[in-house]
C-alpha cells in the first residue's frame, strides 16, 4: 500500500477579517504543507475563530452557524487549489433543526464528506447546546481506510474501535482543549487507542491566547502521531510529536503495511485480542 506523509498542525489561534481573512490563513498553512504532506489535520473549532469578538459564546455560535456554508466551500476551494486531502478542522453546523460539531474530509477534487462529534463537552452541552451528532463513518482513501474521532469522542474505546473494526488502520483526531488537562485527556486517550487498537492516531491541536474570543480564549496543546507500542514503533508509541503549545505543522511519514504487520507479528495482538462480546458483570470475591 502506499506510503502516507502525513501533516498535523497546531493551529494558532488568530484574529482573521471574516471568511476571506480566515481562508487566507487556511490557504497559507496548506501551501507550507502541501509539498511535504499528502493528507491535512487541522484542529477542532479553528474556523471558530472568525466570530471573535461576538457579545458572548453563544452568538459566536450563532454566527459561525450561519456562516457555517460558506465556510465549507472556501475548504473546497482550497483543497482543490493545492490539489491535497485535508481535514480543516470541526465547526458548528446546522442539521435537522440541531446544532452538531462536524468535521469535513475533502478530497483535492473538493468531494467531501463530514464526521460528526457524537459524544459532548460540558461546554458544548451545558453552554452551547451543541447534539450529538451521527455515530462514527470511515472514509476510503488511497491510502486504505481512515477514520475521524473529533476530540472528546477520542476519549472513549468504543468510537474508535467501530472505526477499526470497520477498516480504519489511521484516526484522526482534530482537538480544542483549554487547559493542560484537557490536552493531557486527549494526548494519553490518543496513545490508549493506538495501543489497544494497533492503529495510528494523530492530534491536531488549537494553541495560543485569544481574549477577544468568547470560544477560542485560552488554548493549550501539541500537534503529535501515536503509533502502537510494539515491534516496528518506537519504544513509547510516539511517531512524531511537535514542542507545547507551539505552532506549526508535524510532519509524519506512515506506513499501512506496518500497522498489517505488528496487527500479524506483535509481540501482543491487541487488536485480534479485543473482547469480542459484553464483559461479564464483576461476582463479589469472598476472602476465605
Amino acid at each position: 500500500m502506499t506510503l502516507l506523509r502525513l501533516g498535523t498542525l497546531a493551529w494558532p489561534v488568530g484574529r482573521p477579517a471574516g471568511i476571506e481573512g480566515y481562508a487566507a490563513r487556511l490557504d497559507a498553512f496548506v501551501a507550507e504543507a502541501a509539498g511535504r504532506a499528502d493528507l491535512l489535520l487541522m484542529p477542532e473549532y479553528a474556523p471558530m475563530e472568525i466570530v471573535g469578538g461576538e457579545a458572548d459564546a453563544a452568538a459566536e455560535l450563532r454566527a459561525m452557524v450561519g456562516i457555517a456554508p460558506a465556510v465549507v466551500e472556501a475548504m473546497r476551494a482550497i483543497a482543490r487549489r493545492h490539489g491535497v486531502w485535508m481535514v480543516p478542522g470541526s465547526l458548528p453546523m446546522e442539521a435537522g433543526g440541531r446544532v452538531v460539531n462536524r468535521a469535513p474530509l475533502i478530497a483535492p477534487d473538493g468531494r467531501l464528506a463530514f464526521q460528526d462529534k457524537r459524544i459532548m463537552t460540558r461546554f458544548e452541552a451545558e453552554s452551547w447546546g451543541v447534539s450529538a451528532g451521527a455515530g462514527p463513518v470511515v472514509f476510503g482513501t488511497p491510502w486504505g481506510t481512515i477514520g475521524l474521532s473529533i476530540c472528546y469522542d477520542a476519549e472513549f474505546p468504543k468510537h474508535v474501535r467501530a472505526q477499526v473494526e470497520a477498516g480504519a488502520w489511521l484516526v484522526l483526531v482534530p482537538a480544542c482543549t483549554d487547559s493542560l488537562h484537557g490536552y493531557n485527556r486527549v494526548r494519553l486517550s490518543a496513545q490508549a487507542r493506538a495501543l489497544e487498537n494497533q492503529c495510528v492516531v494523530a492530534v491536531a491541536p488549537t494553541v495560543g491566547l485569544a481574549p477577544w474570543s468568547a470560544s477560542l480564549d485560552e488554548n493549550h496543546g501539541a500537534a503529535s502521531v501515536h503509533g502502537p507500542v510494539d515491534r516496528g514503533f518506537p519504544a513509547d508509541g510516539v511517531l512524531a510529536a511537535g514542542a507545547m503549545d507551539a505552532p506549526g505543522w508535524v510532519f509524519c511519514p506512515l506506513d499501512p503495511g506496518a500497522i498489517e504487520r505488528v496487527r500479524r507479528e506483535g509481540a501482543v495482538l491487541n487488536h485480534r485480542d479485543w473482547p469480542k462480546g459484553p464483559v461479564e458483570p464483576p461476582a463479589l470475591a469472598v476472602l476465605a
